[in-house]
């Protein structure tokens, strides 16, 4: 498939979306396209699939007559199949494209839609009723995992879909009217499913998750990783590596960074993550699904990563995530019992929990692993608590292998500068750090700083050559930090000051006496044409 086809699935996609975007903001509209998109993936799989073993009997899956003995027959053993290959069960009648033309029956465009979408305007309706059927069979999607393995990761899996909100419409017939024809035009666009090869849904996936960020604000953070910076960190944690057993996030948001490090690698084993927020939690499992990960790949958790982490005794081969910016945590006496924290001898503080999230992802660094994670500058110099720990990280553990400075401005919801600290467990450079500054590297997006490629593969490059260049990188013995007091400030290690030109004194003194000449030249010839006009002078 080419890229212009790609950008054009985008772009319908995104256009589809639009018509939601006047009645409430970017994270709320972003759920119902999103969880729209999923169905039909889920439903063109299921398709796919019950085709595929229906072939040898010379029927297709929308054939099968549900009410008949001989249907229900097929539905039964199609179903088992189904489970145990998907992870979910649909019938003929609950696929997308029965729902969406069951709702549509006449055509209508996508500014007539986003007009029937205002339950302020009068419109001609043009749909059947659609709404209850359509909550029953998302519920129907969830309900037919019950008891398989695959039940966890549908539980609740729609519930951010409130088919009765009325920011969908005041009526359900204005809700209605909004949803069917959102569904068909969904319904006109081919997502390619059987191109296994390819990942284009996937893909338009990103995007919208991306676009949607970009105008969330604040809330961003909560979701999603600007793709430049997800590019660096999977880069950083596979580098020599062709296969990871595992890769975790334990604040993973949408799992846009676990589906990178995927593609940096020919496969990984098996994904984990752990979210906070519920509606996140969702996405980041449709994300998964719809990317193709297989429900026995991925083990995603929603909780409080720190107060109640979820994957405890496991160690990953490769470790990615976005904490949340200095967040509060509740920095419990308790946890000086925890074994994520209680070798080091201090918490990190309540009101700072970046070094929680440090402590915290080292206990879950496989011997063999590498991590990467985004704090915010100040993480590399504050005292206190912090300081304690990173000393001893560095000096009892030597588990800190890299730092790179990003430039300000680069994430949704924030303008401060931010960095990446890259540890190892087994580091085949013990006796040193290397420092990269790739603060002033980057490119100027309407009022968002972006890593370019050319900026992206610097850093990789001089992360993989481990060089020294100058005003870029320095390779920093252990002897230096400790000199430093294991301050991590990267302008103590990486001189970038430009030494200006020297100003010769006699030279601006001539160009003054120059200057004032030319001006008093120029007052006698204006107060020579005054006098002339017998007005007077300006001076």
């Amino acid at each position: 498939m080419s890229e212009d086809h790609k950008k054009q699935l985008e772009q319908q996609l995104w256009n589809i979306a639009n018509t939601l975007r006047g009645k409430m903001n970017a994270d709320e509209f972003r759920d119902y396209i999103l969880g729209f998109i999923f169905y039909k993936y889920l439903s063109e799989r299921m398709e796919i699939y019950a085709d595929s073993i229906l072939k040898p009997d010379g029927i297709s899956y929308s054939d099968i007559d549900e009410e008949t003995e001989e249907g229900k027959a097929y539905l039964e053993a199609i179903k088992e199949e189904a489970l145990l290959k998907l992870g979910y069960f649909l019938k003929p009648s609950e696929l997308f494209s029965s729902v969406a033309k069951r709702g549509n029956h006449k055509d209508v465009s996508l500014e007539e839609v986003a007009l029937a979408a205002d339950p302020d305007e009068s419109y001609q309706t043009a749909s059947n009723f659609i709404l209850e059927d359509l909550q029953t069979i998302l519920n129907n999607v969830q309900n037919s995992t019950m008891g398989t393995e695959s039940e966890e990761d549908f539980d609740n899996l729609f519930e951010d879909l409130d088919l009765n909100s009325t920011k969908l419409g005041k009526t359900p017939e204005a809700r209605n009217e909004i949803i069917a024809k959102v569904l068909g035009h969904l319904n006109k666009i081919d997502f390619k499913l059987e191109q296994t090869e390819l990942d284009v849904l996937g893909d338009a996936y990103e995007y919208l998750i991306g676009k949607f960020a970009s105008g969330a604000g604040k809330k961003a953070g909560e979701f999603y990783t600007p793709q430049e910076v997800s590019i660096v960190l999977a880069k950083l944690v596979t580098t020599g590596k062709n296969k990871l057993r595992s890769v975790y996030d334990p604040t993973c948001g949408s799992g846009s960074l676990l589906l990178r490090v995927a593609k940096e690698v020919k496969e990984v084993s098996s994904f984990y993550g752990q979210e906070l927020n519920r509606t996140t939690y969702n996405l980041a499992r449709m994300n998964m699904i719809l990317h193709g990960v297989h429900y026995r790949k991925f083990d995603i958790k929603q909780e409080d990563t720190l107060e109640y982490p979820q994957h405890i005794d496991q160690r990953f081969e490769a470790i990615v995530a976005n904490p949340p910016f200095s967040a509060n945590w509740s920095a419990s006496q308790l946890f000086m019992s925890d074994d994520r924290f209680s070798q080091y001898g201090k918490l990190a503080p309540k009101s700072k929990a970046d070094y929680a999230f440090v402590q915290h992802m080292v206990h879950h660094l496989a011997e063999n692993g590498s991590m990467a994670l985004v704090l915010p500058h100040g993480a590399l110099f504050r005292g206190g608590a912090e300081e304690h720990i990173r000393k001893y990280l560095i000096e009892e553990k030597n588990f800190l292998d890299t730092v790179i400075g990003l430039p300000a401005n680069i994430f949704y919801g924030t303008s401060i500068p931010t960095c990446i600290l890259v540890f190892k467990k087994c580091r085949e450079h013990p006796e040193d750090i290397l420092f990269i500054d790739a603060s002033e590297h980057y490119e100027k997006v309407k009022t968002q700083n972006v890593l370019t490629q050319k900026n992206i593969d610097k850093i990789i490059d001089t992360f993989r050559e481990r060089k020294t260049e100058d005003k870029y990188s320095y390779v920093a013995p252990l002897s230096e930090v400790e000199e430093n007091d294991y301050n991590l400030n990267i302008p103590r290690y990486v001189d970038t000051f430009e030494e200006e030109e020297p100003v010769d004194i006699e030279a601006v003194a001539d160009e003054i006496e120059a200057l004032n000449q030319t001006l008093a030249d120029n007052q006698n010839t204006i107060a020579s044409f005054c006098n002339e006009l017998n007005i007077k002078t300006p001076f």
